[in-house]
Formats: C-alpha cells, structure tokens, sequence
C-alpha cells in the first residue's frame, strides 16, 4: 500500500528561537509547504500564527494561508483545530467553517505537559456533527488508549463522516502515552480494520517510532511541529530535510508514496476524488 506523507510545519509551540527555520507567517508556512510537496507530502498539517507569532484561528490568517498554500501547490490541507492550549474550543472550532478538505478532530480533554488541552465532551459531539455536514474529513487524535473509545463512541452515534476512520496516533506528550513502541502496538491492535493511521512521536524518538509505524502498515508524518532536530544535537534546516527522511524510510521498506490522487481515494474524499483533483 502506499504511503502517505503529511508535513506538519509549524505546531502550536515552538518558536523560531528553538529552531529559526520554522515557518509561522502564511507565506513561510506556504512556501515551506509547496516544498514538502515536491518532495513526496500529500497533506500539509497547518497550525496558524498571529503577526506576532502566537497561535490564532483568526479565520482571516486561516484563509489567506490556504490560499498561498493553493497556489501554490495541489497539496491536501489540514487544519489543526488544535490550534493552541490557551485559544477556547469556540474559536478553535470555526475553522472548520472554511470546508478544508480535512481538519483534526480532538476527542478528549488532557493535561498537556504543564498545561491543559480542553475538549469538553459535548463540544467535541458538536464539531463533529458540523464536520460531517460540512463534508470535512476529521483526523482523529489520540494520545491514549482511552482516546481510541471515544472516537469509537462518536462513530457509533453516527457523528463521524464516512469510511474510513483516519487516526493520528501521538505519543510522548507529557500527559499522553509514552513514546514506546508497546504503546504503538497497543493502539494500533485496537483500530478499527479498515483505518487509516499514522504515527505522530513527539521529540527524540520520532525517528524509531516512525520507522516502526511505516513497517507495520501506517502512514508518516514529517515536520518541525515534531522534531525540531534531524538527529542528536542538529537542529533540521527546515521541513524538507524531515519530510525527506520519511520518504527514504518509506521507500527503504519498497513502499511507494501517495500522490494527492491517491491520498483523496485513500481517506475517501470522494469530492475531491470526482472533480480529479
């Protein structure tokens, strides 16, 4: 099966004083993305900043990212609604009402390293159902093993767009399981059979735990939102050379990368599918 790249090029927390090459104003984010493009991403991942770098869903930043993103390559857009720890749920939540082609879908609160990532359950319910009318493909992320259920609940109460269920399994957030490969295994034993997943290890173990998921069937996702460093005391200059990375683990294991054709049949975006797109 072929192998979906996501680029991830931003994320709600660092900043460029972690890494200067991380992209957070819309024609960074655009030209970084356009780049992962070329080099075998199909999905581009998008957190959004504000003028002063902060994490925002100003529906305004959100659009005109997309746009630059559009123009510059056919690449599928994601938005996080995730956005940030200290944006509320309301704010978070509108940005689906900019029918991207998939955005992500949080279905539980945690505590998130020294903080806390709120998703009040019948908010959850709510953005799911305007999801599902809105025809937005929700990416759901899981950080524990108690995540995989509700997930399993909003689809058993007819919440959830059609088949395929898409995961993002993310470990090693302070609050969420570690990042060992058992925990992988535990989750991805329990996914429904007819899943799309990848694996999202946070920090020095997202090479391993990368590697790992492609072997077993996942999919990959690559970017300065989940590794700041190429390897051990590097920092990466830039997307591209993570995004890279993934794709020689990928083909290093004669699995061929997804174009955005594929991707769209893939994760049944059936619109997107149709219009050839």
């Amino acid at each position: 099966m072929s192998v979906v790249i996501t680029v991830a090029p931003t994320g709600p927390i660092a900043a460029k004083s972690d890494n200067p090459q991380l992209p957070t104003q819309p024609e960074e984010i655009a030209d970084a993305v356009a780049r992962a493009y070329l080099a075998g991403a199909s999905v581009a991942h998008i957190h959004l900043r504000d003028g002063a770098d902060r994490p925002t869903a100003d529906l305004d930043i959100a659009r005109r990212t997309m746009d630059l993103i559009a123009d510059r390559c056919p690449i599928l857009i994601q938005l996080s609604t995730g956005v940030g720890l200290d944006v509320p749920f309301e704010q978070r939540a509108a940005l689906v009402e900019l029918q991207p082609p998939m955005a992500t879908l949080n279905p539980c609160s945690m505590s998130f390293g020294p903080s806390e990532f709120r998703n009040p359950p019948a908010d959850v319910r709510r953005l799911a159902a305007r999801m599902r009318d809105l025809g937005v493909k929700p990416e759901l992320e899981i950080y524990d093993t108690g995540h995989l259920d509700a997930c399993l609940r909003l689809r058993d109460e007819g919440l959830l767009s059609d088949k395929p269920m898409q995961f993002s399994i993310v470990l090693g957030v302070a609050g969420g399981m570690a990042a060992t490969p058992d925990n992988l295994l535990t989750l991805v034993r329990r996914l429904p059979e007819d899943a799309v997943w990848q694996v999202i290890a946070i920090g020095r173990r997202n090479l391993e735990l990368t590697a790992i998921g492609l072997a077993l069937g996942g999919n990959a996702r690559a970017g300065l939102e989940d590794s700041l460093y190429l390897r051990k005391g590097e920092l990466s200059p830039g997307n591209n050379p993570l995004v890279e990375r993934a794709v020689t683990l990928a083909r290093g294991l004669d699995r061929d990368i997804a174009t955005v054709e594929q991707t769209a049949r893939m994760l049944g975006l059936t619109e997107l599918t149709k219009a050839g797109k």
